[in-house]
């Protein structure tokens, strides 16, 4: 029984540690969905969205019946002293006497009820929000797309410092054991200096530009983790590899999939603004009516010469007034009219803007795919290089261990195999990236 229970105890406590141990692996498609709830630019999209719902309904509610309280409370220390003909006691005319008006003490308690009754720029600001509401979702999903390009580019710069440390690791060790050899015959009299000297070159290079590498390597898993909303010292771990990514990023039926241009949120954004400016001059022209407001208030007063007006006792005085507020705008010395005017310049350079946005959005497509179908066609074309290269640098090999190809001949294949490594590398990335912005474009 106490071994079963020990057991019992066990399995939970594993079960909740598994169930508290963050996920650190990542393909892809999880990283974006991870950034895209803890990203911290996401996140503070979400929360400007939730502000302008919330802008809405204050905007909304200043029309909407208002009341307020107000009480009041005053001592005074040392009464006011009036003079007033002494005739009014009976006294001898033109003499006066001084008379204290009132007790020292008094409260005041009142409760008003305001109520719009027509204001032309409440109208157009509830009008308005709508507009407002949707730049903000509009923002929060320029916002979305944005994170998402981020993330597919820090994902593909780590697999691309990896890749390239794994190859200058492989380059290092073939050299180190061509160095070794050439060292070795080199000693027995067999060989010469140059050759040595050459390899050495050649390796010191490829051993700084590995410990570049793996700097990067660290760099950009740190990157990526800021992208995604985690600590940059987070120990993350991509499931996806640079060669496997590239091909499933391969897709040309994208560019014929149907562009409406509608989707584009930067179209949607600019619209936006058309419909901001609209409202600015609708509100310009509001300036011109009168605004009317209602009021109620109830209230009472009390009066005492020492502090019991919470006493049951102490008797109050009502008073309550109704009453209406007309503003009528006649004369502004035409302030009003230019203000009208420069909304309505405003209105048109909107338009303007609008018109010239759809153009480059459009520029932006065709630019977006000629862009991808040229990084598809260098990754084929560097991969086709990368075997040719690694077979020159084979067969310089081969004639230098026999003696048919010098130092010099050998190191410039191997420096053109290097090259060719690191231009497929950006091949893969490139056709990575430039999908993602064409997909971004498209909204897809």
């Amino acid at each position: 029984m106490r071994s079963t229970l020990i057991t019992l105890l066990i399995i939970l406590s594993w079960s909740s540690w598994a169930q508290d141990t963050p996920n650190n692996s990542f393909s892809l498609d999880e990283a974006i969905a991870h950034a895209m709830e803890n990203n911290y630019s996401a996140m503070n999209a979400s929360r400007d969205l939730v502000d302008a719902q919330k802008q809405k309904w204050e905007t909304i509610a200043t029309g909407l019946p208002q009341i307020s309280g107000a009480i009041g409370y005053q001592n005074q220390l040392i009464q006011p002293v009036a003079q007033i003909p002494a005739e009014f006691f009976g006294g001898e005319p033109g003499t006066f006497e001084e008379v204290v008006f009132g007790q020292p003490q008094s409260a005041t308690a009142t409760a008003t009820l305001k109520q719009q009754i027509f204001d032309g720029s409440y109208i157009v600001g509830v009008q308005a929000t709508k507009t407002f509401l949707s730049y903000s979702r509009n923002n929060k999903e320029k916002t979305d797309l944005e994170v998402r390009k981020a993330v597919v580019e820090a994902y593909g710069n780590v697999l691309l410092a990896k890749e390239s440390v794994a190859i200058f690791e492989k380059n290092k060790a073939t050299l180190e054991k061509n160095l070794y050899e050439t060292k070795r015959i080199y000693e027995n009299g067999l060989g010469d200096e140059e050759s040595v000297d050459q390899l050495q070159i050649t390796l010191s290079s490829v051993e700084n530009q590995l410990k570049n590498a793996q700097r990067l390597e660290k760099i950009t898993l740190q990157m990526l983790n800021l992208v995604m909303g985690l600590p940059i010292e987070n120990e993350t771990l991509l499931t996806e590899n640079l060669d496997d990514l590239t091909k499933k990023q391969i897709d040309l039926g994208l560019l014929d999939s149907e562009f409406n241009i509608e989707n584009n949120v930067d179209y949607k954004l600019a619209q936006n603004l058309n419909q901001q400016r609209f409202f600015e001059l609708k509100l310009a022209k509001s300036r011109a009516l009168p605004t009317l407001n209602a009021f109620v208030n109830y209230g009472g007063n009390s009066f005492s010469d020492r502090f019991n007006f919470l006493s049951s006792g102490q008797p109050w005085f009502e008073s309550s007034v109704l009453g209406f507020d007309l503003s009528i705008p006649i004369f502004s010395s035409l302030g009003r009219s230019a203000s009208t005017q420069r909304a309505k310049i405003a209105l048109e350079k909107a338009k303007t803007q609008f018109t010239e946005a759809q153009e480059q959005i459009r520029l932006q497509l065709e630019s977006a795919k000629s862009d991808y179908i040229l990084a598809i066609e260098e990754y084929g074309t560097s991969k086709q290089n990368l075997e040719l290269a690694e077979r020159i640098e084979n067969k310089n090999q081969i004639k230098y261990a026999e003696g048919l190809a010098t130092s010099f001949e050998l190191r410039q294949a191997q420096t053109q195999l290097y090259s060719t490594q690191q231009e497929y590398l950006q091949s893969m990335v490139s056709v990575i990236n430039k999908k993602t912005e064409l997909e971004t474009i498209l909204n897809q």
